[in-house]
């Protein structure tokens, strides 16, 4: 009998942090990141080098990309929208005041992936000082 509870126990303490883990991944914590403003197609390759505008806008117009944001904390790449918005800043250092949720396909010039989205609030160039 006391081996059933142990097990109950240990089973209801495993879904209850599933649910947990679950619950706080959809929170929508607002937010602010640093970053590149680039796209999915070629986003990975930011750690190396920064994105240039040209390059951006071509991989979206040409290879069916999204924009997408490179956070340089973390090192991952985030689908950006707004897209409209995130054209602004193609190839550009950015900060996004935002929240991340959810998850979507695109494709690199690796073949397919998938990321999360971030979906700006807002989206501020680095200041040239």
């Amino acid at each position: 009998m006391m081996k059933r509870i142990v097990i109950a126990v240990a089973v209801a303490a495993v879904f209850l942090t599933g649910a947990y883990r679950l619950s706080a991944a959809g929170t929508d914590e607002t937010q602010t990141l640093k970053g590149y403003v680039t796209d999915t197609y070629c986003g990975f390759n930011r750690v190396s080098r920064p994105p240039r505008k040209e390059c951006t806008l071509s991989c979206v117009r040409d290879q069916h990309a999204k924009y997408a944001f490179f956070n340089f904390a973390d090192k991952k790449v985030y689908i950006l929208n707004p897209q409209s918005e995130a054209a602004k800043y193609a190839g550009q250092t950015v900060e996004v005041t935002g929240t991340v949720g959810g998850s979507e396909q695109f494709t690199t010039m690796k073949g397919q992936d998938s990321g999360a989205i971030i979906t700006a609030s807002s989206i501020t160039p680095e200041s040239t000082k």
